[in-house]
């Protein structure tokens, strides 16, 4: 490791280890018993070291230590590795920024939510025998029976996702094919077309089910995690980790005024202005192809 590295490290990692010690001896941060905070660490060192901004310039050397170690602090408060695809690096002009993925956010709502058994999500297609029901407010799934000759992205309507709990009970968003287009509307990658169609080309096109999937998901979580208290470290950090990124694109818009990348904080799409970059558009098709658990 060449000397700059060891400092970087010295001034972030090594920082924040110890602010995370500090935390736990304060009784202020607990880790479920499969998590370690340093083979978190581990890898997200690694993965930085790696990861380049649209420039092709690596985040280290042109990112700050400050924002460098508030990424990492964000990553290990919330519990999130990047080497399960929890998480991702995104630097803003000199400012790195924490994203979740889809996988991170679920993990975030299980842990602020550990009554949570299960969390599946699945689409509906033209065809399909779908049945729900409203209990004290509640969307319960009743029915859904599925023909393999309906399995055709192009003849989706709709897409759920059911959080169950222990004692049995469930609570199940739903989101119709126009929820899920209006909300891809919001990115910049330009996934609807003026028609209101999906683009065969894009992400969302390519991978549509996934997508469905992932939206209503991250909505769902969503739901869970910003109905909780605000004053634990874990509620901080998750909004942080949301604040930190509309605050760095801003900065990096008015530094810049050019193409780049942009973090959709609502949908937890990675997005572009414009056309996407390589790295951009390998990093959000990786995303969208993960498996559900």
């Amino acid at each position: 490791m060449s000397n700059s590295l060891m400092l970087v490290k010295k001034d972030t990692v090594d920082v924040v280890a110890e602010r995370v010690r500090i935390f736990q001896e304060k009784g202020e941060l607990h880790f479920p018993s499969n998590y370690s905070p340093e083979n978190a660490m581990k890898s997200a060192w690694l993965t930085l070291q790696e990861t380049e901004n649209k420039d092709h310039k690596k985040a280290l050397d042109v990112c700050t230590k400050d924002s460098i170690a508030n990424a990492l602090l964000n990553m290990v408060v919330q519990g999130l590795n990047p080497a399960k695809k929890q998480c991702y690096f995104i630097p803003y002009g000199n400012q790195l920024t924490l994203q979740r993925s889809y996988f991170g956010t679920m993990h975030v709502a299980k842990s602020i939510r550990p009554d949570i058994e299960e969390i599946n999500a699945d689409v509906v297609y033209q065809g399909d025998e779908f049945e729900y029901e409203k209990i004290r407010g509640r969307n319960v799934i009743t029915k859904h029976k599925q023909k393999l000759e309906n399995v055709d992205k192009t003849k989706i309507i709709a897409a759920y996702c059911s959080v169950y709990y222990e004692g049995g009970k469930e609570e199940t968003t739903i989101m119709n094919i126009e929820d899920i287009k209006q909300a891809w509307k919001q990115s910049k990658m330009n996934p609807i077309t003026e028609k209101g169609a999906i683009s065969a080309s894009s992400v969302h096109g390519k991978f549509t089910a996934e997508m469905c999937k992932r939206t209503v998901t991250n909505k769902a979580c969503k739901v869970i995690i910003n109905s909780s208290n605000d004053s634990n470290l874990l509620m901080k950090a998750y909004r942080n980790t949301d604040d930190s990124i509309v605050e760095a694109e801003a900065e990096a818009e008015i530094a810049e005024h050019a193409n780049k990348t942009i973090i959709d904080v609502e949908t937890g799409e990675i997005t572009d202005a414009g056309e996407p970059s390589q790295e951009a558009s390998q990093v959000f098709e990786d995303i969208a192809t993960d498996d559900l658990p």
